[in-house]
């Protein structure tokens, strides 16, 4: 079983970066995907991008062109970089991982965009 460790969430104001990163208790090199998905108050878990093996990318279109996901799989580790943050993307965070068909989920870190 794969576990999954977010951290660096926190509090940023409007406008604001944040960097995401997700530590994996084994080697990455056998999971084809990895990613972030991120769910509201009163709303469904979204995607927000994921990083497969080949270091393709995929993106919702709302987080699209101020956002980059990285997969370090000597650190086994993946990495959301977020910019120009706003209200909208106030979530908790979460890292997901697929290996050999199986879904594993990070226990999620709180973001909050407030001023």
């Amino acid at each position: 079983q794969v576990q999954l460790v977010e951290s660096g969430g926190g509090l940023v104001q409007p406008g604001g970066s944040l960097r995401l990163s997700c530590s994996a208790s084994e080697s990455i090199y056998s999971i084809e995907s990895m990613g972030w998905y991120r769910q509201a108050p009163g709303k469904q878990r979204e995607l927000v991008a994921t990083v497969t093996s080949a270091l393709s990318t995929n993106y919702a279109a709302s987080v699209k062109g101020r956002s980059t996901i990285s997969r370090d799989n000597g650190r086994n580790t993946v990495t959301l970089q977020m910019n120009s943050l706003a209200l909208e993307d106030t979530a908790v965070y979460y890292c997901y991982a697929v290996r050999r068909g199986l879904g594993y989920w990070g226990q999620g870190t709180q973001v909050t965009v407030s001023s």
